[in-house]
């Protein structure tokens, strides 16, 4: 029982290992690429339309691979996102993929389930 026990726990560490090195590639490929075509100005400039606006900030790097909340300013290489519990947080735009407005229903009320 104790061997099943060892080549489980062994297995585990091993799929954490092998998560992180592929989050640490997918990072690196993309601030290489972001790099050589300069589109950190473009997604800078983009990003400026939802100033003010309550979003969905999906990044490579988040726990749960998205940030709520409203945008509040956008700086050289960072914005700062003001979550509905008053925390502020600040993201950096080389790891952004992707902004989008919170969904809304006709009557302007919130979504309550958001599928991508």
């Amino acid at each position: 029982m104790t061997n099943y026990l060892w080549i489980v726990v062994i297995l585990i560490i091993f799929l954490c290992i092998r998560k992180k090195r592929r989050t640490a590639a997918a990072v690196w490929q993309i601030q290489n690429r972001r790099k050589q075509n300069k589109e950190i100005l473009v997604m800078k400039e983009l990003a400026k339309q939802f100033i003010g606006k309550e979003c969905i900030i999906y990044t490579i790097t988040s726990n749960d691979g998205s940030v709520q909340g409203v945008i509040k300013e956008i700086d050289d290489g960072g914005m700062v996102i003001e979550r509905n519990s008053g925390e502020r947080e600040i993201v950096n735009l080389d790891f952004v993929t992707r902004i989008r407005e919170y969904p809304r229903k006709k009557n302007g009320k919130k979504k309550g389930l958001i599928l991508d």
